[in-house]
C-alpha cells in the first residue's frame, strides 16, 4: 500500500471569545447575570461601573434594539454552537451543575426543624448514647419529616462515624421516641404511620377516630384509591360514619417537617426579565435592568495601555505589564458587547412574543392566546430555533394579570369545528373549568369531558383529554370522588 501527502482545503468557524461570551450570557436570567456582572467587576480591573461618556452605549436601549435589530444574527448564528444533548449545566455562566453552584447568603438565620427538634432532646432524660441516636435520626429526616432510611443504615453509621455500637432494636426504641416529638408524625417512615401518628396522638378517643384509625390500619390501600364503598362494606358502617372518619384523616398532615420550616425560606423568588404595561390601549416592553449596573471601560486601564504602549518595553517586565493590560481591557470591551447584544437579542425575542400574543397582553384572558410555537418566533426575529428557545428558558415577564414564564406563551394548536386554529391553552383552560365545576360525587371522566369540549365545537379524543388532565396535574375521576 503506496502512502502519499494530500493537500486538502477546508472552510472552518471559530468562536472568539465575544460570541462564547454571548452564548454564555443569553442563556442567564436577569437574578443571574447580576451576579455574573459583579464576578466580571470583581475579576477585570480595566471594567468599571458608570455610563460610558461617549454615546457607544448610552443610547437608549429600545433605540438600539430597534436600529440594530438584524445586525446580531448577520455575524454568526450562535444557534449552531449549542447541542441540544449537552446537559443546561455545561452552558450556562459559570459551567457548573445545580449542585455545584455558590449558593447566596440566606435572608435570614433561622434555625431549621431539625434542629428545632434537637431542642426537644434536650428536654428529654436521654443517656448520651440515646442522645446520639436520636440525633442522628432527627438529622436522616427529609425535609417533610419522614425518614427515609433503613435502621440497619443508620446502625452502621452510628458504628463508622461516632464509633457507637448499638443494635436495630435500640433504634428502633429511640425512634418512637423522635416519635414523640412536635409535631406529630414527624419520624414516620411512610404515609400511613405519619397518619397513624397524628391520630393516636389525638386525646378524643370518639367513634369517629377510632373508624379513621381502622381505615388507616387495615384499608389504607382502598383509601388511596378512594374505593369508599369497599371500606363502608367491610367495616358495615353508615354513610355519614364514613364521612367524618374520612374528613377527619383529610385535616391531618402528610407533611408534618414543613411546620416547623421557616416558611419565607421554601417560596422561590422570582425576579421578571421584561415588564410589559399598557398605556392608552397599547402596549409597551421594557427590559428589567434596574439593579444591573451601567458599564464602561476603565480610563485608568486606557491611559496606562498608552503609557505602556508609547514607552521603549526594553525589559521582559515592561513587555508582561502591556500584554495583561491589553489582555483586560479586551476582555472589558468583549464583556460589555456580549451584554449589550444580549440585551438586544431578549428584547427582540421578547417583542415578537408580545406582538404574536398582543389580545392576552392586552386582556390577560387565556382564550385570547393564540396557537404558538417556537418556529414561529424564530422565524420572526431570524433566529435559529434553538436560540429562541434558550432565550425563553428561565425567563419570565410581569404584566397586568401577573409574572408568567416565557414558556407559558408557548403551545401547540387545535382546530375547531369551524376549521380554526385555537391554543391548547384554551382547551386546558376550558377543560379546568368543567373540573372544578364538576358534582365532586359524581366527577366527570375523560369519556364526559370530550363530548363536554366535542360540543363546544373543538375536535378532541378521550386520549387527548387524558393527557392535557394529567398535564394540569388533575387526577382521574375517580380520584376526584367525593363523599
Amino acid at each position: 500500500m503506496a502512502l502519499r501527502q494530500q493537500l486538502t482545503q477546508k472552510l472552518e468557524q471559530r468562536l472568539s471569545p465575544q460570541q462564547i461570551q454571548l452564548m454564555k450570557l443569553l442563556q442567564v436570567p436577569t437574578m443571574e447575570l447580576d451576579q455574573r456582572i459583579k464576578q466580571e467587576l470583581e475579576e477585570n480591573p480595566a471594567l468599571d461601573e458608570g455610563a460610558e461618556e461617549v454615546d457607544e452605549y448610552d443610547n437608549d436601549p429600545e433605540d438600539d434594539y430597534k436600529d440594530d435589530e438584524n445586525e446580531f444574527d448577520t455575524d454568526f448564528d450562535i444557534s449552531d454552537y449549542f447541542d441540544d444533548d449537552t446537559p443546561d449545566y455545561k452552558t450556562q455562566v459559570n459551567n457548573k451543575s445545580k449542585d455545584d453552584e455558590e449558593r447566596g447568603v440566606p435572608l435570614s438565620v433561622d434555625s431549621s426543624f431539625q434542629d428545632k427538634l434537637t431542642e426537644q432532646l434536650h428536654l428529654l432524660d436521654l443517656d448520651d448514647t440515646q442522645f446520639q441516636i436520636a440525633d442522628t435520626i432527627i438529622g436522616n429526616l427529609d425535609e417533610s419529616g419522614y425518614l427515609n432510611r433503613e435502621l440497619d443504615a443508620i446502625v452502621d453509621d452510628l458504628a463508622f462515624s461516632s464509633n457507637i455500637l448499638v443494635s436495630e432494636e435500640e433504634v428502633e426504641h429511640v425512634l418512637k421516641i423522635v416519635q414523640e416529638l412536635d409535631p406529630a408524625g414527624i419520624g414516620a417512615r411512610d404515609l400511613r404511620e405519619c397518619l397513624l401518628l397524628q391520630i393516636e396522638r389525638i386525646q378524643e378517643g370518639n367513634i369517629t377516630l377510632f373508624t379513621a384509625k381502622k381505615i388507616l390500619e387495615d384499608h389504607f390501600e382502598e383509601f388511596t384509591k378512594k374505593h369508599y364503598d369497599k371500606i363502608q362494606k367491610k367495616l358495615e358502617i353508615e354513610d355519614e360514619d364514613l364521612k367524618e372518619a374520612i374528613d377527619a384523616i383529610i385535616r391531618l398532615n402528610p407533611k408534618p417537617g414543613g411546620s416547623l420550616k421557616d416558611n419565607s425560606k421554601s417560596i422561590q423568588q422570582v425576579i421578571p426579565d421584561f415588564m410589559i404595561a399598557e398605556f392608552d390601549g397599547k402596549l409597551e416592553l421594557s427590559i428589567n435592568g434596574r439593579n444591573t449596573p451601567d458599564l464602561k471601560v476603565s480610563k485608568e486601564y486606557e491611559q496606562l495601555l498608552r503609557s505602556y504602549s508609547e514607552g521603549a518595553k526594553t525589559s521582559k517586565a515592561d513587555k508582561d505589564a502591556l500584554l495583561f493590560v491589553k489582555t483586560k481591557l479586551e476582555g472589558a470591551k468583549w464583556f460589555i458587547d456580549a451584554i449589550r447584544q444580549r440585551q438586544q437579542t431578549l428584547y427582540t425575542t421578547m417583542h415578537a412574543i408580545m406582538m404574536y400574543q398582543y389580545d392576552f397582553f392586552l386582556t390577560g384572558d387565556e382564550t385570547n392566546m393564540k396557537p404558538m410555537i417556537l418556529k414561529d418566533i424564530a422565524e420572526i426575529v431570524g433566529l435559529d430555533i434553538s436560540t429562541v428557545s434558550r432565550v425563553a428558558n428561565s425567563k419570565y415577564v410581569q404584566t397586568a394579570y401577573g409574572v408568567y414564564s416565557l414558556k407559558y406563551f408557548f403551545s401547540e394548536s387545535l382546530s375547531t369545528d369551524s376549521g380554526e386554529e385555537v391554543s391548547t391553552r384554551e382547551v386546558k383552560k376550558i377543560l379546568t373549568d368543567a373540573i372544578e365545576a364538576e358534582n365532586k360525587k359524581k366527577p366527570l371522566t375523560d369519556e364526559h369531558l370530550a363530548k363536554l369540549l366535542n360540543d363546544k365545537g373543538y375536535n378532541i379524543a378521550r386520549r387527548t383529554i387524558a393527557k392535557y388532565r394529567e398535564q394540569l396535574n388533575v387526577p382521574v375521576a375517580r380520584l376526584r370522588k367525593e363523599l
